[in-house]
């Protein structure tokens, strides 16, 4: 057997069946390499090792009576342990959402996509380090201190779920959740070499999560290969009347097979569109070569590469900066030291919000409340908010004009590899720019993959973003599990 945080979801799951390893062994596996190695990478923000372990236990006694009596099959991740970014409730578990108004925030209930987990048996290793409110694009802006990313640890994992990216690449979680509200999963996905997902807007529920931008907040999964994401993804999906968004339809079961001897074109017919608007001036050169050559690899598995145009797309920057910080603006008015959080003191009421919020929210989520109230102000609503909607929904017409042509889009995830801690820290719009590949399939609310595709000069990893119709998740897991049979990319782990 090798290594036990080594092993893939399907592994792990197998062997905890099978009773060659117990859950406590496998738990006892991640708590002892994080205790090991986050010192110096900071992915976790809130660990509960005794409560974990006692999880675990439950666990082996619910797997033992099972193999005495196998008559009802158990829950399907039954002890398998799993990370948490830290702006998704866990009952009595600190949720910080990387922000000193919320250090001491204890939720009574669980996010609906932690519960649905939970209920196929998984065991909570932590809570994992965030960009605060998920506001960023490095898990820099966290109150609590950046996460480093373990391939270089001079350089940002990405964000804002950069700290369940980290955690994952680290192998001191096998798989995390994370949430994409621009890019927050795919590209710290990219910047750590793992695997992905942002479902569709309405796939999976969003109750329970602390609210950015409600109509760009999406529940995602990061893994070491598309099938461990994908196994993650289908178990957290599906309608919840408690969010009046998701939608009502079938969940796929998403099955990957092995590909056979006698089948070396998995992908015959696939149609994959390439948007020229996605491969600019200023990429990074070896981003670009290889994603081009990822592009080729599915195409030697079957599939057909066209050029597309997303003409819209230099406009997705702008709309988002303006709707996301609209709705954060509303979304964060809550936070004032009444109800939630700390309280600043003061003589009057007034001098209670304008102390706690200028106190304890950092520097990034207040010029994002600034920008989005300003946006919304009587006078400047219809020339900026409102014209940012209409853009948004050209926005969306591109990428359904562009599914009438091809099955999928294949593009980078972000101009550049990771770079180093506090590059863009005096430059908010260069931080901005690190977004510009992954905004506008959040803006259209279509599902987004990253996979790791390649390595640039300095050992980075690089990631390539396939993005598909609206609820065809399944065809990108299919796509990227082909491609991740005959490369290896996804098994570069990095040296710790």
């Amino acid at each position: 057997m090798s290594e036990l945080t080594e092993l893939s979801l399907a592994n792990a799951v197998a062997y905890l069946r099978r009773g060659e390893i117990s859950s406590r062994e496998l738990t006892q596996a991640y708590l002892q390499r994080i205790d090991r190695l986050d010192s110096a990478l900071h992915a976790f923000l809130t660990l509960t090792p005794e409560r974990t372990l006692e999880q675990a236990d439950e666990a082996d006694h619910r797997l033992i009576a099972w193999r005495k009596d196998p008559s009802q099959s158990p829950p399907a991740l039954l002890g398998l342990p799993v990370a948490i970014k830290d702006v998704l409730c866990v009952a009595d578990m600190r949720c910080t959402c990387g922000s000193r108004i919320l250090e001491n925030f204890v939720p009574p209930f669980h996010a609906t996509a932690v519960q649905r987990l939970l209920d196929a048996g998984i065991i909570i290793l932590g809570k994992t380090n965030t960009d605060e409110f998920a506001m960023g694009s490095s898990t820099e802006n966290s109150a609590y201190g950046p996460t480093h990313n373990p391939w270089d640890p001079q350089r940002v994992p990405g964000g804002s779920s950069g700290g369940s990216a980290a955690a994952v690449a680290a192998r001191m979680a096998p798989v995390a959740l994370g949430t994409d509200t621009g890019g927050s999963v795919r590209q710290p996905a990219s910047f750590c070499g793992v695997t992905g997902i942002k479902p569709t807007y309405g796939r999976v529920s969003r109750y329970g999560l602390v609210a950015y931008g409600s109509s760009l907040d999406v529940v995602g999964a990061l893994g070491q290969d598309a099938s461990d994401v994908a196994t993650i993804f289908t178990l957290m999906a599906g309608h919840d009347p408690l969010d009046a968004t998701t939608l009502d339809l079938p969940v796929p079961k998403i099955n990957l097979q092995m590909k056979t001897a006698d089948d070396s074109r998995p992908l015959r017919g696939l149609r994959i569109g390439v948007p020229q608007e996605y491969f600019i001036d200023g990429i990074q050169a070896e981003v670009e070569t290889s994603v081009r050559q990822a592009i080729q690899t599915l195409e030697t598995l079957g599939a057909q590469a066209r050029p597309i145009h997303l003409p819209h797309t230099e406009f997705a920057l702008p709309v988002y900066y303006l709707i996301a910080p609209a709705e954060a603006s509303a979304n964060l008015a809550r936070f004032d030291g009444i109800r939630y959080g700390p309280r600043m003191p003061a003589d009057t009421m007034w001098d209670i919000y304008r102390n706690t919020r200028g106190q304890k929210f950092g520097s990034e989520v207040k010029r994002r409340i600034m920008l989005g109230t300003y946006a919304l102000s009587a006078g400047y609503y219809d020339a900026y908010y409102g014209q940012a909607q209409k853009v948004r929904t050209l926005i969306k017409g591109d990428f359904e004009k562009a599914f009438e042509q091809v099955d999928m889009i294949a593009a980078p995830v972000a101009p550049s590899t990771a770079f180093r801690i506090g590059e863009h820290g005096d430059d908010p719009l260069s931080m901005y720019l690190e977004d510009v590949f992954t905004l506008p399939a959040n803006l259209a609310g279509v599902p987004g993959l990253s996979f790791p595709v390649g390595f640039d000069s300095q050992r980075l990893p690089v990631g390539m973003q396939l993005m598909g119709p609206h609820f065809q998740e399944e065809i990108l897991f299919q796509a990227a599990y082909a491609y991740q049979q005959v490369t290896g990319w996804h098994e570069k782990t990095p040296a710790l």
